[in-house]
């Protein structure tokens, strides 16, 4: 079996090549974007425990072959296997010891959802496989996957007046705090965005593509991500503080991101986003994304704890 070990930072750019070279073997279904692996470790899991606590590696020889996220949004994991890996007793063991993992943290920290939660894409019948023999249930649709081809034409970004579309910038971390608050509902600090994701691995401010109105606030905001050996965008995540919705803005932001992702030789760009959020299903099919995958939610009742 492979064997297991805590993630470090140092790991993030031979990990990020791994996960480009399963895409190019397998393609998309079951690993999603290169981008969201930074994404999943740092943003997702701020506030938790470091990252060595919660993400794990499996490697054989020096080769990485699965990785698992623990504890996303306090009672979810992901895991992702390499191709050749797939549907054997190693990816069940890594899907059984990241179910115990979330467990166990979840039961430390008081949690009071009753499931572990995991998703898979609809395609991928070896994980609904696998998860259904080891217990989980779907519960629920979750992601709508979309893809657009940047062949396409892209119409240029036209903000409102007085906005500006531009790069952001490490002196933004407070405004980017206060946007992300707005529009997800989260307690960001400017130093909590600027230490768990701007200047984490991966994450570079030149790749976030904000709007700035007259006032000064980020009004809006989008990362983008490369995987150039696919030569794949991706978005992740994507955002309109409340006070400027209906402006066009997350729109401009977007175009000028895409604009961006083909002068960088990116031939293709993806987003996410919640299978019942309509307004963004709507923003998404007016810039040309159409679904390619759902993901389904899929749960396991966490084992009862120790009796003492």
């Amino acid at each position: 079996m492979p064997r297991l070990r805590p993630y470090t930072d140092a790991d993030l750019p031979r990990l990020s090549r791994t996960f480009a070279g399963w895409i190019a073997e397998a393609g998309r279904c079951g690993y999603d974007h290169v981008g969201e692996v930074p994404h999943r470790i740092y943003e997702n899991l701020r506030g938790h425990r470091p990252a060595g606590e919660l993400v794990q590696l499996w490697e054989s020889g020096d080769e990485i072959v699965g990785l698992a996220v623990n504890l996303r949004f306090g009672a979810a994991f992901d895991v992702f296997c390499a191709p050749a890996l797939r549907g054997t007793a190693a990816e069940v063991e890594m899907l059984r010891t990241a179910y115990q993992t979330t467990a166990r943290r979840m039961t430390a920290d008081r949690t009071a959802e009753p499931y572990v939660l995991t998703d898979v894409f609809d395609r991928d019948t070896t994980r609904i496989r696998l998860l259904t023999e080891l217990g989980f249930t779907r519960f629920r649709t979750w992601d709508d996957v979309t893809s657009r081809d940047l062949a396409d034409p892209v119409a240029a970004p036209v903000p409102p007046d007085g906005f500006v579309l531009r790069a952001a910038r490490l002196a933004d971390a407070a405004e980017l705090a206060q946007a992300r608050n707005s529009a997800f509902d989260t307690d960001w600090t400017g130093e909590g965005y600027r230490s768990a994701v701007m200047t984490r691995p991966g994450y570079s401010p030149e790749r976030e593509i904000v709007a700035e109105a007259p006032d000064g606030r980020i009004a809006a905001f989008a990362v983008y991500w490369l995987d150039e050996q696919n030569r794949a965008g991706h978005f992740e995540p994507v955002g309109t503080h409340r006070d400027f919705h209906r402006r066009g803005l997350a729109r401009a932001v977007l175009r000028h991101a895409m604009r961006r992702m083909r002068e960088a030789g990116m031939t293709t760009v993806t987003v996410n986003h919640d299978a019942a959020n309509l307004p963004a299903h709507r923003l998404y099919a007016s810039l040309g994304f159409r679904r390619e995958y759902q993901t389904y939610g899929f749960r396991r009742p966490r084992p009862a704890p120790p009796t003492t």
